[in-house]
């Protein structure tokens, strides 16, 4: 049990929290000068649903390593709340949604205030606590991270935030690995953006938990309507509040006292004890009474919180009003609504808090400052400070292996890559974390499984090879093994990447996780992978096969627009290597890449590389016949740097060919029969589209702010070129991928690509259907160049 001068203090930080809160937004909204007229809505009415929840949670229940995803629309409770801890600034309070102020929803890398997982696309949030709970638990079992005390996980969930997909798919997966210490806390506030929630979501919400393995706990009614259902009458009170339909409950909540009386006794008639509590209580009283809900009663969260001994998932169905404590409360509309300036002066002078004095962060609270100050600091929450860990460096190996071999796909060279790093116990192998959803074998992630074997808390046997079943694969199960197996479900792949991403600053254990999917599936969780960028997670995605290249599958397995995400996904180095070797070089690059924190110098040619991120290799299942070459300090610098000369033009050079990727047979080809008509014709192999945009890009950012010996790549490439020259641009993507290119120095450019889904086939029918064959790659240069016809120019359909 809390001591009652807790609880007092806890109530009193309940009220300066929805203070703060609904200042923030009133002064973003009303007394901040604006240009725009962009107004806050969704805050307000969102906030003060949650706010003594949140008091309860960060004041009381939650230890320094519990981690916490925050509700998009509840940022304000949860910037106030840092506030008060001396983590946040009144500066960036007062700046709230405005330019370096605090943000409109919980951020890790735009935020000052100790944010353990950015919020705002819904949902998101919610699932990723499951997949960091199963990250915590396999740094733990590797026998790691022993001096940080285990955490919860811990989601604060909007009701309507449950309509998103993503969020079951992760139960699902929770439940097949065996989640621990996750807890979703419910608001059930019954309200939508747009409506009030249909009826009957709470058992639908029971039913489902439970059957996940969850413990559901019901936080519904607080100690004034328990103590009146056991008053004469309070039980028809209980019985009437239970078949309350939610609309109906929302507006009476809105419309206040006497409504609420109205209603009860036309619904319940003259049945003395039901009439005689209700008539006991003035109109102000009885409204509290009823809107007396769980989540907004301190006593009755800190018993249910207090009540869970164990280490299993629970989910906890907390029951609000939307706009709790505020004018706006219960109404449908509340989502847009903001109190008004009368409104809100009527609430400060209700509140005691004297004009000027509204950010003091202890104004009108009756306890002296330094009694306040003392509980804060002794919030175990609070206790330790900052809460995010750092980590050392994983130790890298001067280079990769290059897997041998005439003929190659990037691939097959891939999966013999990361064998070959499987071999030897050295810090790397031992960081790498591998995870699929479900296509681990078809994206040769086998023989790294064989080696290192499959991730489980519990350890599982493989019953085929027990049964001496022959088979390639050797599914042992086990705390040891270092892949984490993924059902279908691309978010969920998305999600997990951005967990063990994080796992440096969550549990102060560095991963190298690396996934692997189909190419053509990023799109299926495109939204969880720019959410696992924004929050600045460190993985290696490997998607393959890639293109129309993939001819027999069809349309359906066929990616067109993916090298664009990797062009345009922020914080995500995209390559598209053609042959093994390149493929080692980048892979070297990334591990090394992946572990830089922004320290420091910019390390390349106006790239921002020394912040490192995550990295997109774009690979295909399409042998190639690999180049006999050494791999020489300047080609590999060129290779990460994004593209290189395959074959250097002339003096006199005519025509370049540029392709990315798995076309590079395409091009080496057609420029042999070019050559005959075009004089010292160039081959550009572009390794990285998206590097040599950005270091482009940012060059001329250089150059407008003054310094104009500034170079990028790509023009120091192209600089000896004439500009009379054509460029023909070849990729099995879309085209806008390499168009830009004559861009750079002002080269006619013919752009060879796929738009359009492909279809079934061979390979030689779909490049030329879809016009990036040798063919069409001769037809391209005689456009893009001046002269005669090239003689094997022949007719392109």
């Amino acid at each position: 049990m809390i001591e009652t001068q807790d609880l007092k203090m806890l109530e009193a930080l309940e009220k300066k929290i929805l203070w703060l809160s609904s200042w923030m937004i009133h002064n973003a909204n009303h007394l901040r000068p604006k240009v725009d007229g962009v107004k806050v809505g969704g805050h307000q009415a969102s906030s003060a649903s949650l706010a003594t929840l949140m008091t309860a949670l960060y004041f009381h229940v939650l230890r320094p390593d519990d981690r916490v995803a925050v509700k998009p629309h509840a940022s304000p409770v949860f910037h106030a709340i840092q506030y008060l801890f001396g983590n946040q600034s009144r500066e960036k309070l007062e700046n709230f949604r405005g330019f370096g102020g605090a943000q409109s929803y919980p951020s890790r890398t735009k935020d000052v205030d100790d944010v353990d997982f950015s919020t705002g696309s819904v949902g998101l949030g919610v699932a990723i606590t499951s997949f960091a709970s199963l990250v915590q638990d396999y740094v733990r079992l590797k026998g790691w991270s022993q001096t940080v005390p285990e955490g919860r996980m811990i989601a604060l969930v909007g009701d309507a935030e449950l309509d998103e997909g993503n969020i079951y798919e992760a139960l699902m997966e929770g439940w097949k690995h065996d989640l621990r210490n996750a807890w979703w806390v419910i608001d059930y506030n019954r309200q939508s953006l747009d409506a009030v929630a249909r009826e009957g979501l709470y058992g639908q919400f029971d039913k489902l938990f439970s059957s996940m393995g969850w413990e559901v706990v019901t936080i519904k009614y607080g100690h004034l309507l328990q103590a009146a259902f056991k008053e004469p009458g309070g039980e028809a009170i209980r019985d009437w509040i239970d078949n309350c339909p939610n609309q109906l409950y929302s507006a009476l909540t809105f419309q206040g006292g006497a409504a609420w009386r109205k209603r009860l006794l036309d619904d319940l008639g003259d049945q003395g004890p039901v009439t005689a509590l209700i008539e006991a209580r003035s109109d102000e009283e009885l409204a509290r009474l009823m809107t007396n809900l769980g989540g907004h009663d301190l006593p009755a969260i800190l018993e249910a919180f207090a009540a869970i001994d164990h280490d299993r998932p629970v989910c906890f169905i907390a029951y609000t009003v939307k706009g709790y404590g505020l004018p706006l409360a219960g109404h449908k509309d509340n989502h847009a609504g903001l109190m008004t300036p009368d409104q809100m002066e009527t609430y400060r002078a209700g509140l005691g808090i004297r004009p000027g004095y509204e950010w003091e962060p202890f104004e009108a609270m009756e306890a002296p400052p330094a009694e306040i100050e003392r509980f804060l600091k002794a919030a175990p929450f609070n206790s330790r400070g900052r809460r995010r860990y750092e980590a050392a460096r994983v130790p890298l190996p001067t280079a990769l292996p290059t897997p041998s071999g005439e003929v190659m796909s990037t691939q097959e060279g891939f999966g013999k890559i990361l064998n070959e790093v499987a071999r030897e116990d050295s810090p790397l192998a031992q960081r790498i974390v591998t995870t699929s959803p479900d296509v681990t074998v078809s994206t040769n992630l086998g023989a790294w499984v064989n080696r290192r074997g499959l991730f489980s808390r519990t350890p599982l046997g493989d019953t085929f090879r027990d049964e001496k079943v022959p088979s390639a694969q050797k599914w042992i199960m086990g705390p040891e093994g270092q892949h984490m197996e993924l059902g279908i479900a691309e978010m969920n792949l998305f999600l997990l990447l951005s967990a063990l991403g994080l796992s440096h600053h969550l549990f102060g254990e560095r991963l190298l996780p690396i996934g692997t999917l189909y190419d053509p599936f990023i799109q299926r969780g495109l939204d969880a992978l720019n959410y696992a960028c924004y929050q600045d997670a460190r993985f290696m995605l490997v998607a393959t096969p890639s293109g129309i290249t993939l001819a027999p599958e069809g349309g359906a397995h066929q990616s067109v627009s993916t090298p664009l995400i990797g062009l345009a996904q922020d914080g995500l180095a995209s390559f598209e290597p053609a042959f093994v070797d390149e493929l080692s070089i980048i892979m070297a690059w990334s591990f090394d890449y992946m572990q830089r924190d922004g320290e420091g110098a910019p390390a390349g040619p106006w790239l921002r590389d020394e912040k490192g991120g995550s990295v997109y290799l774009r690979l295909s299942t399409r042998p190639l016949e690999q180049p006999k070459r050494a791999m020489t300090e300047t080609l590999a610098e060129d290779i990460i740097k994004g593209a290189y000369w395959l074959r250097a033009p002339g003096p006199n050079c005519q025509v370049v060919i540029a392709y990315q990727g798995v076309v590079a047979a395409e091009a080496v080809a057609a420029a042999g029969l070019i050559a005959e008509d075009r004089r010292d014709v160039g081959v550009l192999a572009v390794t990285s589209a998206d590097r040599l945009s950005a270091g482009w890009h940012a060059a001329e950012r250089a150059r407008q702010e003054g310094r104009h010996q500034a170079r990028s790549h790509i023009e120091e490439l192209l600089a000896p070129i004439d500009r009379d020259a054509g460029l023909v641009t070849l990729l099995d993507g879309h085209p806008t991928t390499l168009s830009w290119l004559g861009g750079v120095q002002g080269h006619r450019v013919q752009a060879l690509g796929v738009e359009h889904f492909g279809q079934t086939g061979t390979v030689q029918d779909l490049y030329g259907h879809h016009r990036i064959d040798t063919d069409a790659v001769v037809a391209a240069a005689n456009a893009a160049t001046a002269g005669r016809p090239i003689r094997y120019l022949r007719a392109v359909p």
